[in-house]
């Protein structure tokens, strides 16, 4: 792999920021081809990481974890992520054929995702008895298209021995595939897994190779997965690794109005998956940056719609996996764009619009959360170095929250007051307005100093914390509610808008996150220096 393994770090200056690392990492990762190099925004803003495993075993392909998931320095690469059997994975599929390469008996897939052998007969599905004229006609149709992907699959060397061993393997189970269909048109399995190997197979292809090109094999495998989707509509494994295929075709073509119409593709194809398969945070996390790369190429008009919503696709995405660094990063990257976009354009900032340094804030939250989560990525420290500043240190984050008197929960909306509350590594703390007035302290200082004595002041340890959630209720004053329960009893606290409640829920969550993961001291060096 490349990318995060590679240690040359490119020069950053904030003037002329760079996120990115020289090179884009590749990872084939269940059931997925590893799709490299999903950029942001039209602008160096970051390198994007894309992920590349199946959504029904920890994501299929995807575009996201590709690049910031490289090799730890000193470590082996993470083994693929799993979480079920739905999906046939391609790493499986490889390790079965040298297995039972030149063995006669097939395998088939059974409704529910489990790949089994078939004892009764050698088949894959069952062979009829008295095909039908239509039935010939069809099967003589797939004929002369599994020739044309044969050719291709067969055309393919590989650019060392390793890649012309890997290929030979794959062109083996194209050959199985191929007899499968020619017996049974209709196997959306084998339609399925064939597009798997074509994806394969076009990582396969050199760089200086032109016969065959990475694209065609690509569009072949785009092909199998949407004849594959219409015999089968529920088959979200298929419809998220043909977002992938068809997102590294809209990645050759640049910013064109073809690479356009390829990235809305993508992303509906994601939006299927993730629909057909909600509990994917691999997907979201993929549909986000397929949403980021179609921001560089519409119109300016139509940029900051499609950018919010691709936030909102990271930010569900860690919701469902709350240790998920890749979108942790990937988030923070489209923030760190949005705010460069607003300061670009020059746009007037209205009551309801986040400001550029607060964009910039939580951009650096979101970097020094998976940068404390996976220290030894090389891409988050580069980024990290670049956005530090940007921390409202020694704190990760600092703002404004109304919260009602000490020991008075349900206390009449005009006694609540606002006041400032401050986050680190070791917790939630109210600010007193004295404090407020004093210059920060000094970055050893801990969060339960002075004001840990003060018995009238919120101080919430993220040890105690059970958990944290949005809260609608008539007892709170108007805005956006917060629930953080803990050992010792619920804390209600309100934020202005929904918006600002998303960004400290987020913080809180992630603080919690690494505190559980045994990262505490990691964050504490980041905030603190």
């Amino acid at each position: 792999m490349s990318g995060d393994a590679d240690e040359s770090e490119p020069n950053k200056s904030i003037n002329e920021p760079d996120l990115r690392s020289d090179q884009p990492e590749t990872e084939i990762v269940e059931n997925a081809v590893h799709r490299s190099d999903l950029r942001t925004g039209g602008q160096p803003v970051s390198e994007i990481v894309e992920e590349t495993a199946d959504p029904g075993e920890g994501g299929a392909k995807s575009e996201i974890e590709a690049e910031g998931d490289g090799q730890e320095e000193g470590a082996q690469s993470e083994p693929p992520l799993k979480e079920g059997g739905r999906t046939f994975t391609m790493r499986e599929l490889l390790d079965e054929l040298k297995e039972r390469k030149g063995e006669r008996k097939q395998e088939t897939r059974s409704y529910d995702g489990e790949f089994v052998r078939n004892e009764a007969s050698p088949d894959v599905t069952p062979q009829k008895e008295s095909p039908s004229a239509s039935q010939e006609s069809s099967q003589q149709q797939y004929v002369g298209q599994n020739n044309v992907a044969m050719d291709l699959i067969n055309s393919v060397s590989g650019v060392d021995e390793e890649g012309r061993s890997r290929q030979r393997i794959l062109s083996f189970a194209a050959k199985r595939y191929a007899t499968a269909l020619e017996r049974n048109p209709e196997d959306y399995d084998a339609l399925y897994n064939w597009a798997l190997v074509l994806q394969e197979s076009a990582d396969n292809v050199g760089p200086d190779s032109s016969s065959p090109s990475k694209d065609a094999l690509l569009e072949e495998a785009c092909k199998k997965y949407d004849e594959a989707t219409r015999l089968c509509p529920t088959l979200h494994d298929a419809f998220y690794n043909w977002a992938i295929a068809i997102s590294d075709r809209a990645k050759m073509r640049g910013r064109t109005k073809e690479a356009e119409e390829l990235w809305k593709q993508a992303t509906e194809n994601y939006e299927k998956a993730v629909k057909l398969n909600w509990n994917s945070p691999q997907a979201l996390n993929n549909w986000g940056l397929a949403l980021q790369e179609l921001s560089a190429i519409v119109p300016l008009k139509e940029k900051q719609t499609i950018v919010k919503t691709a936030i909102s696709k990271f930010r569900a995405a860690i919701r469902l996996q709350f240790d998920f660094h890749r979108a942790i990063y990937n988030l923070g990257t489209v923030l760190y764009g949005l705010a460069e976009d607003t300061l670009r354009t020059g746009r007037p900032v209205n009551a309801k619009d986040i400001s550029p340094n607060e964009l910039y804030s939580q951009s650096a939250i979101y970097i020094a959360a998976a940068h404390a989560l996976k220290p030894n990525y090389s891409v988050y420290r580069s980024a990290l170095r670049l956005v530090r500043s940007m921390l409202p240190l020694p704190y990760l984050k600092v703002g404004d929250l109304l919260a009602p008197p000490a020991g008075n929960q349900l206390a009449p909306h005009n006694d609540w007051k606002r006041s400032q509350f401050v986050l680190n590594h070791e917790g939630l703390q109210q600010v007193s307005k004295t404090e407020q007035a004093q210059p920060p302290r000094s970055s050893s200082s801990k969060l339960g100093g002075s004001t840990g004595t003060d018995k009238s002041l919120i101080k919430i340890d993220i040890s105690e914390i059970i958990s944290i959630s949005p809260c609608a209720d008539l007892t709170l004053p108007p805005g956006a509610g917060l629930c953080i329960d803990t050992t010792h009893g619920p804390h209600f606290l309100v934020a202005d808008t929904w918006e600002t409640l998303d960004g400290w829920m987020d913080a809180v969550r992630l603080v919690y996150t690494i505190y559980a993961r045994g990262k505490s001291d990691i964050l504490a060096g980041v905030i603190t220096g």
